[in-house]
């Protein structure tokens, strides 16, 4: 375990608010063999002042020239990773302190593992309101039905192996999605192993939860299963009409309770 360099990236346009929080919770570690790609999608305030600030030579700065959408700008990012896993942080998460120890751990136990995730809490900031995401045992193996029934997975939560990006890519038309797509894509290539402990924070806030975005997160996903409805059902997976509409209910439910 401790021979494994881990890739954290971070992407960041106009992150000043959480960023020093976000960095922070990385420093502290309990893992210290880590690098962080930092992708400054072309910000505008004191995102870069405030990154080096950390005079630490395991952080590395790379910036846009213009604004990219997020997981164009995430792809960039991941082909600039050196180390043996990838993981994910953005600018207004937080991380356990033992987060990246934990999941390594686990890893080194079984070296097959390509994916792993965990539970997280929520923080709504108007509230100071904290709640894991899930109150329900995590699904572990083939989960690709499971996921498609009630998709319950955060980027901030992952480590994957890093020659699965040697393969696959985010898909760089979505805005919001992108991770949704991504991962029922690697379920059904690998068995997906998780920790049950919330080893994570999202941060719930004015500028990542807005209407506009739950209008957009809401026409990709129906764009998503427009496109992808009968290739599941021809895989022998189920996407009926009501699981359709339960699934974007849940979603609608999910988010409009956080504005």
């Amino acid at each position: 375990m401790r021979n494994n360099l881990v890739s954290v990236v971070m992407n960041c346009h106009n992150g000043e608010a959480f960023l020093r929080e976000s960095i922070k919770s990385l420093i502290s570690q309990t893992y210290k063999k880590w690098e962080l790609i930092f992708w400054d999608n072309n910000s505008t305030d004191k995102s870069e002042k405030i990154l080096k600030e950390f005079n630490d030579e395991r952080i590395k700065y790379f910036k846009s020239d213009s604004y990219l959408k997020l997981y164009h700008a995430r792809n960039l990012a991941i082909n600039q990773t050196e180390g043996d896993f990838v993981t994910f942080l953005d600018s207004d998460d937080l991380w356990n302190s033992k987060k990246l120890e934990t999941q390594l751990k686990i890893c080194e136990k079984n070296k097959n593992i390509k994916f792993i995730y965990s539970n997280f809490f929520i923080s709504k900031q108007s509230s100071n309101k904290i709640f894991k995401r899930s109150n329900k045992k995590l699904a572990s193996g083939e989960i690709t039905q499971l996921l498609l029934n009630n998709y319950n997975i955060g980027l901030l939560t992952v480590m994957i192996k890093k020659d699965v990006f040697n393969h696959d890519k985010f898909d760089e038309k979505y805005e919001i999605i992108g991770d949704f797509d991504f991962f029922i894509k690697l379920s059904q290539k690998f068995k997906f192993d998780c920790i049950q402990e919330s080893l994570a924070t999202y941060r719930v806030h004015g500028s990542n939860l807005s209407s506009k975005r739950i209008d957009t997160f809401i026409k990709e996903l129906e764009y998503w299963i427009d496109i992808n409805h009968k290739k599941f059902v021809k895989l022998g997976y189920s996407l009926t009409r009501q699981k359709i509409f339960l699934l974007k209910l849940r979603i609608k439910s999910f988010f409009k309770n956080f504005i």
